[in-house]
């Protein structure tokens, strides 16, 4: 059960906080996106002050030589969470470059991270392997672990929901919370997370929130679905091009009489698409699949693309409509409103963390 913190969460006292987000990539967002985070926002829009951050500016790090890139997979983005149901009169969007106290902040917490720590990250490692950076990634590559506490500390969230690749980046920004809070706060290193802003600390601990499915295996049935491997299916993408992608998947199996692998890739896919919407015909999928009962995998795909399908469809239409000159304009109002409403929060915050650094001389406002 999540403690709201009411001194925290000045946006809207009555609700905890989340905060979490996405970096704009010119191929915008997938299946493993909407399990592992996408499909937890919208149930959690209603109950929750929710702050979704476009990462734009970490963008940069493998993206600098592309800044009118950028921008359309920024705009991309945004059309993205709206056509998925995302809602900007329940939710703040927050545009990361436009929130000038995140840089501050990042600046001031890299003081607080040995930088072989930073480097140790799995996730960060990870990311060099999967991009093939070698040792060409510029400084700010790094910088970015550290950037994304700052991200998620500048709204002082309670809850950070991500898919299961992300947790490493939740463990740091805890970790950043908590020194923080004794070194400038004067909360005892004794004090459980939870009890640390009731103490006197500038932060709440942000905990994790793992998404129904934690890591969405990609079509290839090995790795994690990414757009950088070329196993993914989008959420915009056609009907025919969703099952073309899954009759790709492979397992294995030689005939529909032949007992199957219920955790091989098409029994996630059943337990995630189907099984949300449908458990006992998922469960009955698995249970003939598992004893050979005349059940190919065929069918089965076919099966699956009629509820990929049924759940795309609607955002396929909402998206559509984004793309007409008075979408355009929505969407860049609806950007606007998000950084007036973030700003307010993230000054707020910078205004506390200045005042327990001693620096705080002066004060500024950000519309």
């Amino acid at each position: 059960m999540t403690q709201t913190n009411t001194a925290a969460n000045s946006g809207n006292p009555q609700r905890a906080r989340i905060l979490t987000g996405d970096t704009p990539t010119n191929t915008g967002l997938h299946l493993g996106h909407f399990v592992g985070s996408l499909e937890n926002r919208l149930a959690l829009q209603d109950q929750y002050d929710c702050y979704f951050l476009i990462a734009n500016v970490h963008a940069f790090t493998t993206l600098a030589e592309k800044p009118d890139q950028i921008r359309a997979n920024t705009i991309g983005i945004v059309k993205d969470w709206l056509a998925v149901g995302l809602d900007p009169s329940k939710s703040t969007f927050v545009l990361q470059s436009e929130i000038p106290a995140i840089a501050e902040l990042t600046f001031f917490f890299a003081m607080l991270i040995p930088f072989n720590k930073v480097m140790r990250n799995p996730t960060l490692k990870t990311e060099i392997e999967t991009k093939g950076l070698g040792e060409t990634y510029p400084f700010g590559f790094p910088m970015y672990a550290v950037g994304q506490c700052a991200d998620i500390l500048a709204f002082r969230p309670d809850l950070v929901p991500v898919g299961e690749d992300q947790e490493a980046h939740i463990e740091m920004c805890r970790d950043v919370a908590l020194k923080f809070n004794q070194l400038y706060c004067g909360v005892n290193n004794r004090t459980p997370a939870e009890r640390h802003h009731l103490e006197g600390g500038v932060f709440p601990i942000p905990r994790a929130k793992i998404g129904r499915v934690a890591r969405l295996v990609g079509i290839d049935g090995v790795n994690k679905m990414s757009k950088s491997l070329n196993n993914a299916i989008f959420l915009y993408d056609s009907a025919k091009d969703v099952q073309k992608k899954l009759n790709k998947i492979t397992t294995g199996r030689q005939s529909p009489t032949e007992p199957g692998d219920v955790n091989n890739v098409l029994m996630q896919y059943v337990e995630a698409f189907i099984g949300a919407g449908d458990p006992a015909r998922a469960a009955e999928i698995k249970r003939r699949y598992a004893a050979g009962d005349n059940l190919g995998d065929g069918h089965v795909k076919q099966e699956l693309g009629e509820a990929i399908n049924a759940l795309l469809e609607p955002m396929r239409k909402r998206r559509e409509k984004l793309e007409t000159p008075e979408g355009e304009a929505m969407v860049h109002q609806v950007i606007k409103d998000g950084v007036r409403k973030a700003n307010a929060v993230a000054e707020e915050t910078l205004s506390m963390v200045k005042k327990a650094m001693k620096v705080d001389f002066g004060s500024r406002v950000i519309g």
